[in-house]
């Protein structure tokens, strides 16, 4: 039977939930116990694949093809599990499920209502997930804070599971203390409130993370117990911290595994974490930097950057630079400079190594372009990923090929050159206009080329990684490609796809059209981000 620890927020938004809930998993998970992870997003949308990423952050994509929010990313980062579809629950599948429920009398006639049938509809939702990850633990992701409207339902959720299971069922509240400037002392009233706003819906949190800018002080644990029913030793400060890895172990410093268990009535461990502890040592001990440059256009948002749009992107390239024991210099590099001012292109030669990011529409394509082309010919390394594959294609037939007119049917769809194409099944969905959730999703296989730079990367014939993309490599060019000098190193066998392109003499140019940095661990950095890192240090060298 699994033990369901809710995770939701006090406050406001954006203070870290998701990797909190990925935190005590790894905790969990460290004790000896199995976990996995759900996350409870109340948008009404199916999933998160028809969202703008500047507005909701990266799109991550489960392994069995499901476009998800991007905390499921930390969950499979942090706990090193694969989750799937089942681990993804939006308002708008729970009504799509009753209602069709409905329409198929699945309810026998009765009256359906909002309550209790859509708080039931969750509860089965996350039942059927811990039963097919067969955990000790399943840890649930309520998004959102408590006290907004479109969360009252999911709440309404964990008031009648714990009322069947009142004891195997714990709620931890993540509430922000805000420490005023002008005032200069941590402010416990904005989660006393929030609290109370749980309350009403009728959910005690067990055990509150005091999340503030700096850890919270005996006085004000004090008094949140007080105020929120709750002991001083289930109040647990979670400051601000540079790296995200030390969060766990921040935890541990306040006892909140063998708090959880303790209530659970379960056997209390302690366990060292080594493996967790040799790497966020490497995190802040690394003297030496790599100097990576992303080229991409969904991180800027009025004066700010927003990193979450390419989080793992970001994360992937971390965990190759800690490999090597190296520290991250990362700059964010707008395609669109490079269209207003192609120069600036020149500017690239300062850095070790250059990704080209994903992405959909024809804004920035161009400096994307210019960006690769001169990557290419200054034989500065490069990995484009998805995108960056097809522009890199595009970049290769026309200024090596001499297919002047090169271009993908994604920008210019009258184009008697498309290099870059849909599949006829994709093209049906286009003209019907089916766009959510009709991508090339999930896991393919790729049988990889020997000789090439990415077998010796992966250093095996066959491997599977994810996608997330509609245009593919036209193979009417291929030959005309390949003739030229592009290296096709990896290709699906299912349907003759190319997946991977090299260019010959240059000592790091690989592009993919799947996405690797989703497969990526802190402790088992991907290979292809690896090589590229290793490639990179040699330039630097140079």
């Amino acid at each position: 039977m699994p033990k369901y620890i809710f995770v939701g927020g006090g406050v406001m938004s954006g203070i870290g939930k998701g990797v909190a809930t990925a935190s005590i998993g790894k905790i969990l998970q460290s004790k000896g116990y199995t976990v996995t992870a759900a996350k409870i997003d109340p948008y009404v949308n199916l999933d998160a694949g028809t969202m703008n990423p500047i507005e909701h952050g990266e799109i991550f994509v489960t392994a069995d093809g499901t476009e998800c929010d991007q905390d499921l990313g930390n969950y499979e980062r942090f706990l090193d599990v694969t989750l799937s579809t089942d681990n993804y629950i939006t308002t708008g599948r729970v009504y799509q499920t009753v209602i069709n429920r409905e329409r198929n009398l699945g309810y026998k006639g009765k009256c359906v209502e909002v309550v209790p049938d859509i708080p039931n509809e969750v509860i089965s939702r996350i039942n059927k997930a811990a039963k097919n990850n067969g955990a000790d633990f399943i840890l649930i992701e309520i998004g959102g804070t408590v006290g907004e409207y479109q969360n009252l339902l999911f709440l309404e959720a964990v008031r009648m599971l714990k009322i069947q299971k009142p004891k195997e069922v714990l709620f931890v509240l993540v509430s922000y203390l805000p420490v005023p400037k002008m005032i200069g002392e941590m402010k416990t009233k904005p989660t006393q409130y929030a609290v109370r706003s749980l309350n009403m819906a009728g959910v005690q949190p067990d055990i509150i993370l005091a999340r503030s800018v700096v850890p919270i002080d005996g006085a004000r644990k004090k008094k949140i117990a007080n105020a929120c029913s709750i002991l001083e030793e289930d109040v647990i400060s979670a400051p601000d911290i540079k790296y995200i890895y030390e969060i766990p172990l921040n935890f541990e410093k306040e006892n909140l595994g063998n708090r959880i268990l303790a209530k659970f009535g379960m056997r209390q461990k302690k366990v060292e974490m080594n493996d967790w502890k040799k790497l966020v040592r490497t995190i802040k001990t690394a003297k030496k930097t790599v100097k990576i440059g992303l080229v991409g256009k969904y991180f800027k948002t009025g004066e700010f950057t927003l990193m979450d749009s390419y989080i793992s992107v970001l994360e992937a390239i971390k965990h190759a630079v800690w490999f090597y024991k190296r520290k991250l210099e990362l700059h964010w590099i707008s395609s669109e400079d490079y269209e207003k001012d192609g120069s600036k292109v020149r500017n690239l030669k300062k850095y070790d190594g250059i990704i080209v990011l994903g992405g959909f529409g024809k804004r920035g394509i161009e400096g994307k372009i210019k960006a690769i082309e001169y990557c290419r010919k200054n034989k500065i390394p490069y990995l484009g990923l998805c995108l960056g594959m097809q522009l890199a294609v595009i970049e290769f037939a026309r200024n090596v090929c001499g297919i002047k007119g090169a271009n993908s049917a994604e920008f210019s769809p009258n184009s008697k050159e498309k290099v870059i194409d849909v599949m006829p099944d994709q093209k049906v969905l286009i003209k019907e206009k089916k766009y959510g959730g009709t991508l090339r999703l999930g896991e393919y296989e790729c049988s990889i080329k020997k000789g090439t730079i990415s077998f010796k990367a992966y250093g095996v014939k066959t491997v599977s990684e994810r996608h997330r993309h509609r245009y593919e490599l036209n193979n009417d060019f291929r030959a005309v490609l390949e003739d030229n000098g592009l290296v096709i190193a990896g290709v699906n066998p299912e349907r003759n796809l190319v997946e991977i392109i090299e260019v010959k003499n240059h000592p790091f140019f690989v592009a993919t059209q799947f996405h690797p940095e989703f497969k990526s661990r802190p402790l088992k950095a991907h290979p292809l981000f690896l090589e590229f890192i290793k490639a990179a240090i040699k330039k630097q060298r140079k």
